[in-house]
C-alpha cells in the first residue's frame, strides 16, 4: 500500500472518530476544490457555472445535471482533454479489457440505460484510492472481532456472484482480483444448482451475490443443497424488503450486511444493524429533493436525489440527478454511526419463477433472479434502453429502444440467442418469447425497471423500500 492510500485510511479513521463536525468540515473543504477544479478544467462546468460568482462553493447555487446530459458532453465533461467518447466506447465494448486501465490509468465501468442512456464512467487514481479506504471504514464498521477470526479461520476466502460480458463494476473489481487464491468468481448467469455447487467447494468465509442472489441461496441453504459457513454476507446492487436480510442471515448463519453505491459513486454509503445506509459524508453528498429540486425535509421520501462525489476529478459529478427516491433518517441512528443516514425507496429486487414440467407430469418452479438477465442484455451492442416483462408465468415479453443506427432485426436476434441460451442453461426451454412493441414504460425519477415479474411471482420479495 502507497503513501497516499495510508494518508487515506488514517483521514478516514480521524474523520469517523470525530463524528459530523469532522466529516462536514471535510465535506466543504473538498467541494470547494472541486467546484474550482471543474470550473477549471471542464469545459462543460465551465459553461454551466459562467455566471455564478467566482468562489462558490456552497451546493444550492449549483444547477443540477443528469446522466444525458454528461454524457451526450463527454469530450467537454472530462478533464483530461485527451479522453474522446469514441476511444471510451471502443473500450467499454471490448469484454476481453474488463479489468485493465483505460488510457493506461483510469478504471472504466459502464451503467445500463435504466434512464435511457448508457453511462460510460472513469475514476481516477485518487477517487480508486478513496473507494478502497471507504471500503476498509465499512469492514471495520461491520466486524467484530470474533468475526474477524471467524474469516481468519476460513482462510479468508470470498466468493464474488457477479455478472459476465461487460465492464459492469463488480466484474471489473473481479478481474483486477484474479489469481488470488483466497478469491473465486462465480457467474450469475450459470444455474442455481451450479452456483450451489461451487460455492459447496468453494467454502467461503465471505459471499458477495447480489442481494436477490443471496435470497435464493438462502433458500437453498433451508433445502439443505448448501453447506457453506461464511461470517459475512455483502449484498450489493438492489434491495430487499427487511425481514428478508434476517432470513438470509438465519438461513447462511451469517452477519448479512449491504450497502447503497452507483458506478457514479462506488463508496456512497454503507448499511448498519439497523438496517439504514450511512453516507461516507466526508467524501460525498446525497440531496434528496422534489420534482422541481427543492429540499426535501428528513423522513419524508424524495422524487429523486442530487449526487455530489468529492473523490473524483476526471469525471466531476456534480448535483448529479441519481434518479432514486431517498427517505433521509431525521433522527441519530441507534447503530451510532456518524453522518447522514437513508433508506433508498426504489431498486427493489424481485424474482422471477417460472413453471418447469417435472417428474410424473409434476411442476416444479424454477427460480430466476433479476440480475441475469439484465446484465445478459445490457451487454448487448447497439442496445440503448430494454424492459423484459414476465406477462404469463412462462412468457417473457421483451421491449427493445435501438441505439441510434441499430438495425432492429439483427438487434432482435442477438437478444433472442442470448436469452434462448440463458434460458436453455436454467432448464426453461419451453418460457416463450415475445418481442414487445409497445413503448417502454418509465416509473417514478424516470428510471427504468430493467426486469418485471408477473404479478403470481415473487410476492415475497415486493416491497417499496430499500433498507
Amino acid at each position: 500500500m502507497n503513501a497516499s492510500a495510508l494518508r487515506l485510511l488514517a483521514d478516514a479513521r480521524r474523520a469517523r472518530t470525530g463524528g459530523e463536525q469532522a466529516m462536514a468540515a471535510r465535506q466543504r473543504a473538498r467541494l470547494t476544490e472541486l467546484v474550482a477544479w471543474a470550473r477549471t478544467r471542464s469545459p462543460y462546468y465551465r459553461r454551466l457555472y459562467r455566471d455564478l460568482p467566482a468562489g462558490v462553493a456552497g451546493l444550492a447555487l449549483l444547477p443540477p445535471t443528469s446522466k444525458p446530459e454528461l454524457m451526450a458532453a463527454f469530450e467537454d465533461w472530462v478533464t483530461d482533454r485527451a479522453l474522446t467518447l469514441a476511444r471510451a466506447r471502443a473500450f467499454a465494448g471490448d469484454p476481453a479489457r474488463v479489468g485493465q486501465p483505460f488510457a493506461g490509468r483510469y478504471t472504466l465501468t459502464t451503467t445500463s440505460g435504466t434512464t435511457g442512456t448508457h453511462g460510460i464512467f472513469l475514476q481516477d487514481a485518487r477517487a480508486t484510492a478513496v473507494t478502497s479506504a471507504m471500503l476498509a471504514r465499512m469492514l471495520t464498521g461491520w466486524l467484530s472481532v470474533r468475526d474477524v477470526a471467524r474469516i481468519a479461520r476460513g482462510g479468508a476466502r470470498t466468493a464474488l456472484v457477479i455478472p459476465e460480458g461487460g465492464h459492469f463494476a463488480s466484474t471489473v473489481a473481479a478481474a483486477r482480483l484474479r489469481g488470488r487464491s483466497s478469491i473465486a468468481a462465480f457467474s450469475v448467469h450459470q444455474p442455481l444448482e451450479d452456483l450451489v455447487a461451487g460455492l459447496n467447494a468453494f467454502r467461503p468465509a465471505v459471499l458477495a451475490p447480489y442481494a436477490s442472489i443471496g435470497a435464493l441461496l438462502a433458500g437453498e441453504a433451508e433445502a439443505g443443497r448448501l453447506h457453506i459457513d461464511p461470517a459475512l454476507v455483502m449484498l450489493t446492487a438492489e434491495g430487499l424488503p427487511t425481514g428478508e436480510y434476517a432470513r438470509i442471515a438465519a438461513a447462511l448463519g451469517a452477519k448479512v450486511r449491504t450497502s447503497y453505491a452507483c458506478n457514479e459513486c462506488p463508496f456512497l454509503s454503507y448499511g448498519c444493524s439497523e438496517n439504514w445506509m450511512h453516507l461516507n459524508a466526508d467524501w460525498a453528498i446525497l440531496e434528496p429533493v422534489d420534482e422541481r429540486y427543492r429540499p426535501v425535509a428528513a423522513g419524508e421520501p424524495s422524487h429523486t436525489v442530487l449526487l455530489t462525489n468529492l473523490a473524483n476529478h476526471v469525471q466531476p459529478i456534480l448535483r448529479y440527478d441519481l434518479g432514486d427516491s431517498v427517505l433521509l433518517r431525521p433522527d441519530p441512528c441507534p447503530c451510532g454511526h456518524p453522518g447522514p443516514a437513508v433508506r433508498v425507496q426504489g431498486r427493489a429486487a424481485d424474482l422471477l419463477t417460472f413453471p418447469r414440467p417435472g417428474p410424473a407430469g409434476e411442476q416444479a418452479p424454477v427460480t430466476l433472479a433479476p440480475l441475469p438477465l439484465a446484465t445478459l442484455l445490457e451487454a448487448v451492442p447497439g442496445l440503448e434502453l430494454f424492459q423484459i416483462v414476465q406477462t404469463a408465468p412462462a412468457t417473457l415479453r421483451v421491449r427493445l429502444h435501438p441505439a441510434p443506427g441499430a438495425d432492429p432485426e439483427t438487434l432482435w436476434r442477438q437478444i433472442e440467442a442470448r436469452m434462448r441460451d440463458l434460458l436453455s442453461r436454467h432448464h426453461l426451454g419451453h418460457v416463450r418469447l415475445e418481442r414487445g412493441t409497445e413503448p417502454i414504460q418509465h416509473g417514478a425519477g424516470g428510471k427504468v425497471r430493467a426486469v418485471v415479474p408477473f404479478p403470481a411471482a415473487g410476492a415475497h420479495l415486493a416491497g417499496p423500500e430499500r433498507p
